[in-house]
């Protein structure tokens, strides 16, 4: 099966050799994600959320890791005041909850995932750090993922490759149950 078409801007996600832009600025597959993630103006909510749950350390290991990264866009679609809400101290649980639901422990590519849901029927269900199930389908050549509440987020930035994994662009928050 042919590797899906994803949705791009050339202002965020072009190729230039073996890095890919994301938020403007070049993800290098020699660094970790934390040390990529930084340098991304379209991940700032997602790195501070990443630092009040004390997942700096953890993500910055060797993994692998398959990240499904919102993008702050993403993050604003939550309502009003959850995002505040969950970056205080007293729902560091939480917070580290839904990030870890948008983890995958080793590295599945884009080709991998493609391949899992052709396998799979038009479905593959990956396990997430944070112990749920991410249901991966695809539809009109795009990668989608769907949440144990029957959210959706697609991939719009597929295998932007790191030290320890590789991370994959999505446009929604995924919620655990």
């Amino acid at each position: 099966m042919a590797q899906p078409e994803m949705v791009t801007d050339s202002a965020n996600a072009t190729m230039s050799g073996d890095t890919k832009m994301v938020g403007g600025a070049e993800m290098y597959p020699t660094k970790n994600i934390i040390e990529n993630a930084v340098n991304s103006k379209d991940h700032t909510t997602l790195v501070a959320a990443v630092k009040a749950a004390g997942l700096v350390e953890t993500l910055s290991g060797p993994g692998p890791f398959t990240v499904f990264a919102p993008t702050n866009e993403a993050f604003a679609m939550l309502p009003d005041g959850a995002v505040d809400g969950l970056l205080k101290p007293e729902n560091k649980k939480a917070l580290t909850g839904v990030l870890t639901y948008h983890v995958v422990a080793g590295k599945v590519s884009a080709e991998d995932l493609m391949k899992m849901i052709k396998d799979g029927n038009g479905k593959a269900t990956l396990s997430t750090v944070a112990g749920g199930k991410l249901t991966a389908s695809e539809k009109d050549g795009k990668v989608y993922l769907t949440d144990e509440k029957g959210g959706e987020a697609m991939v719009t930035i597929a295998d932007v490759n790191q030290s320890n994994g590789v991370i994959h662009v999505v446009d929604h928050i995924l919620m655990p149950k």
